[in-house]
């Protein structure tokens, strides 16, 4: 697990705000620095550049999965539990930082660099693997249908977790994330109970 200063840490939070507010053309060393009112050397101390800090917000989300899925199949929580676990947290995680949205749900920005999008494509193959490793004991114990494959089933709750908070994001956050995620969670369990 990567550890991170808190200058670093606020250095990820106010680049994350940037791309989200701005876009990732706007993501430059100079208005990191204009926005913590700090000089760009100061920067390039915590930080080599631009793409170091990208790559620094990649691996945040990346290592938030990875904590989710540890503690939810460390917990004694039936699969359908655990599917809710993830899914709810991942809905709290956006709701504290709703830029976070804007960057982890606009994976295009990161198109045009091969580590970046290597990231990107390694974070979505990692959630996908811990949904679909859920849905897959589920289905073992006829706690989760098993008419559909638990790949399409993952896909499935993915995507209705990426199109809530996109719409979330997209509506400038005009509603309670909580409440519709919950709302959508009732639906997602009715579709996956076996």
């Amino acid at each position: 697990m990567t550890t991170y200063t808190d200058r670093q840490k606020e250095i990820i939070d106010v680049s994350i705000n940037i791309i989200a507010e701005k876009g990732i053309q706007q993501l430059t060393i100079k208005n990191i620095s204009k926005s913590m009112k700090i000089s760009e050397p100061a920067i390039y101390r915590h930080f080599d550049g631009k793409m170091e800090i990208l790559l620094a917000i990649l691996l945040n989300f990346k290592e938030y999965g990875h904590s989710i899925s540890t503690d939810v199949t460390s917990k004694k929580l039936t699969t359908i539990e655990q599917l809710e676990s993830v899914i709810m947290n991942h809905i709290r995680q956006f709701t504290a930082k709703p830029a976070l949205a804007a960057v982890i749900f606009s994976e295009e920005i990161f198109q045009n660099d091969k580590r970046l999008a290597e990231q990107v494509r390694a974070i979505m193959q990692t959630n996908q693997s811990m949904i679909i490793n859920i849905i897959e004991r589920g289905q073992q114990t006829n706690e989760i249908r098993n008419d559909i494959p638990a790949k399409h089933l993952s896909i499935m709750v993915m995507g209705a977790l990426r199109l809530l908070v996109t719409k979330w994001r997209l509506s400038q956050y005009s509603f309670n994330l909580q409440q519709e995620g919950a709302e959508l969670w009732r639906s997602l369990n009715l579709l996956l109970t076996a």
